[in-house]
């Protein structure tokens, strides 16, 4: 029996969510408070529109089995748990939530309601994200020491005009939109975070955002590994890097490039990594890229565990981390 879908948020990214939506399954519904992006992506696919979430799923709620969360990441956790109340399952774009505390929430929702929950996080599926994560599994780095995260992105004035983007209360932060998909591989290479220092500062974005645009940041995890951070979206006029360079007991290795799809260094004991597969280009959002488009995994994983009982590849709780860590690192930071 087909899947049957429906979308929360008809932007840019509910777009490419229908595209792999229409591969996978079926979708029935979608909504935004805009009447008219609801209607241009429900005529696209065959699907019935609505204004708000609350109209649809009262509407289908008998119709639907999984409700894909597009919304403003402010207003994830109120439209995720609306869904699993109507008793479907949930996949909800980065980041999670805005709090540690909605993650929470969240959580408990699909517990009570015996739905599952799963959290968009696509740069686990990049070619040499995979391959360095299995490395590391396999103990072939032997002992980290550490590991340093670099991202240093463009977003001009344009893509925050006329956008909750930007803004405290839907954004949240540059961690949270730009960045949370990278301080996921964090948690899921190394562990959890124990502490953080920061330095962050509203640098070339006065007047347009409501926070950092800049920051420098120093880690401990619980396992003994120190990390840091730094981040921009101050390159200018695109995007530069985004790298992740591990130091271990038996191996270096650095993931690059502008979107960690390329494997830039190895030097490992005694083994090397070789014939990695091309990986999906970034998506392409007209006047800025994001992150590796690999949407296509993140709906076959949905696929798999809700029809052949296949693991979940990003569960609530590790959602709840990246949110957890972005916390720490915002709630210590020196703001310039």
């Amino acid at each position: 029996m087909s899947i049957r879908f429906a979308i929360i948020g008809c932007g840019r990214i509910a777009k490419r969510h229908a595209e792999h939506i229409s591969k996978n399954g079926e979708l029935v519904a979608v909504c935004d408070i805009e009447p008219a992006r609801a209607e241009e992506l429900a005529t696209s696919y065959g699907a019935q529109a609505y204004s708000s979430a609350e109209a649809m799923l009262s509407a289908e709620r008998e119709n639907i089995d999984v409700v894909a969360v597009c919304s403003p990441n402010g207003l994830h956790a109120d439209h995720s748990i609306q869904a699993l109340r109507a008793g479907c399952h949930v996949l909800c774009e980065k980041p999670m939530a805005l709090s540690v505390h909605d993650c929470g929430e969240m959580i408990k929702e699909a517990e009570k309601a015996n739905r599952r929950l799963f959290i968009v996080k696509q740069n686990r599926y990049n070619p040499p994200v995979a391959a360095v994560k299995d490395l590391i599994d396999e103990g072939r780095l032997g002992k980290i020491y550490s590991i340093q995260l670099s991202c240093f992105w463009n977003r001009n004035p344009e893509y925050y005009s006329n956008s909750w983007k930007g803004t405290k209360d839907l954004d949240g932060g540059t961690l949270y939109t730009q960045f949370s998909h990278f301080i996921d591989l964090l948690y899921w290479m190394v562990g959890d975070v124990k502490s953080a220092q920061a330095f962050t500062g509203n640098f070339g974005h006065q007047g347009i955002i409501e926070f950092d645009d800049n920051g420098v940041v120093a880690l401990q995890f619980y396992n003994g590994v120190i990390g840091t951070i730094n981040y921009s979206v101050n390159s200018f006029g695109k995007n530069m890097e985004g790298s992740l360079t591990i130091f271990g007991e038996k191996g270096t290795v650095k993931i690059g490039g502008q979107y960690l799809n390329e494997l830039e260094y190895q030097h490992i004991d005694g083994y090397e990594i070789k014939d990695l597969p091309a990986g999906n280009p970034a998506n392409n959002y007209g006047q800025y890229f994001g992150s590796m488009s690999n949407h296509d995994k993140v709906y076959a994983n949905v696929v798999d565990v809700l029809s052949n009982g296949g693991i979940i590849a990003t569960n609530g709780f590790e959602g709840l981390k990246t949110v957890e860590i972005i916390d720490k690192i915002y709630t210590q930071a020196v703001k310039l």
